[in-house]
Order: structure tokens, then C-alpha cells, then sequence
């Protein structure tokens, strides 16, 4: 039988904290529920999306990652290496080896800055565009069914919502350091 804690005296923070103690057996962390984290229930979203789009990107030999730098990249003629990293939210030792791996599979080109040779230049294949080509019904199929089963007002608010708090959260200043770059990825989690 479960021992019950003592009510608490002091305020409604720790109340919760004395509730959350009840409820899991006694272990209370001093912050909301892990089910509750932002970074936790933006990746359980992002796994939901994820997961219906992973088949048809093996069907053609794509991981994820390699799939949005080939989407980055039809976007625009050339963009530089560091652009890129930053457009597909990857970090510069993965881009590296997916960038040699699309290379290798001749669904991009690159190609160094003539003025300055540690600049590269990356730009997609005739090869990618075709490859993009035939992804790209099974994709939008993908997204016209997600559409149907959450509304498209619902889909464009959310997408709104999500830039609003990319936004307001862009200049607010990294624990512990007070810079505003942040080059550890998600380790913050």
C-alpha cells in the first residue's frame, strides 16, 4: 500500500511538486513531467509526421537526413556548405559524410569557392531533381491524407504557432552562457 505525503504547508508550487511525488510512487523531479517537456512533445509530433514518410524514403534509398538536404537544395540554384548546415539543421560532421555519400550517388554536385577554396558550393543533380520527382507523389499523398485528418485551418495554425515560438524564442540568451547560438544540436533535452 502506497504511503501517503503529508499535505504541505507552503504554496501551490509545492503542492504540485508533493501531488507528483503521490502519484509516481514517491520520485518527484523538480521540474514539470517529462511528458509534459516542450523538446519531448515536439519530438513525439515530429515521430508521429516521421513515421508515415520513412517507408516510401527507404523505397528509394534515402535516410531523413539526406532527404532534407536534397529538399534544401531544390529550393535554390547553389548555396554554401554553412548555409545548407543551417537550413537543414544539421551539424557540419554529418553534412559532411551525407553531402560525400549524395556525391558518391551523383544526386548533388560541389564545387569550391573560386576566391576562397574553404568555401563550398553545393548544388543538386539533374539525378536529385529526378530523384525528388519520384518521391514526390508518394510525399504529397502523405500530406493530403495528415491534411484530411487534422484539418488544413488546423495544419496552417500550427504551422503558424510553430514560427511564432521559433520567433520569440530566437533572441532569448542560452543558459550558461548567454550566447544566442547554440551548437550542441538537441543535447539540451
Amino acid at each position: 500500500m502506497p504511503v501517503k505525503t503529508p499535505a504541505p504547508r507552503g504554496g501551490v508550487r509545492q503542492r504540485k511538486v508533493a501531488a507528483r511525488v503521490e502519484q509516481s510512487g514517491g520520485r518527484a523531479a523538480p521540474m514539470r513531467e517529462f511528458s509534459r517537456s516542450l523538446p519531448m512533445a515536439l519530438l513525439r509530433a515530429r515521430e508521429a509526421v516521421m513515421r508515415h514518410f520513412r517507408a516510401s524514403l527507404r523505397k528509394h534509398a534515402l535516410t531523413e537526413q539526406q532527404w532534407r538536404i536534397l529538399r534544401a537544395l531544390a529550393g535554390v540554384d547553389t548555396i554554401e556548405v554553412t548555409e545548407l548546415a543551417r537550413s537543414a539543421y544539421l551539424l557540419g560532421p554529418s553534412l559532411s559524410r551525407i553531402l560525400r555519400d549524395l556525391e558518391q550517388r551523383g544526386l548533388i554536385e560541389r564545387r569550391s569557392v573560386k576566391t576562397d577554396l574553404r568555401r563550398g558550393l553545393v548544388s543538386i543533380s539533374a539525378e536529385g531533381l529526378r530523384l525528388i520527382e519520384a518521391v514526390a507523389p508518394s510525399s504529397e499523398a502523405i500530406y493530403a491524407e495528415m491534411t484530411r485528418r487534422y484539418g488544413a485551418d488546423r495544419l496552417a495554425a500550427l504551422h503558424e504557432m510553430l514560427s511564432a515560438l521559433e520567433a520569440s524564442l530566437a533572441d532569448m540568451p542560452l543558459p550558461g552562457n548567454g550566447h544566442l547560438k547554440d551548437e550542441d544540436d538537441d543535447a539540451s533535452l
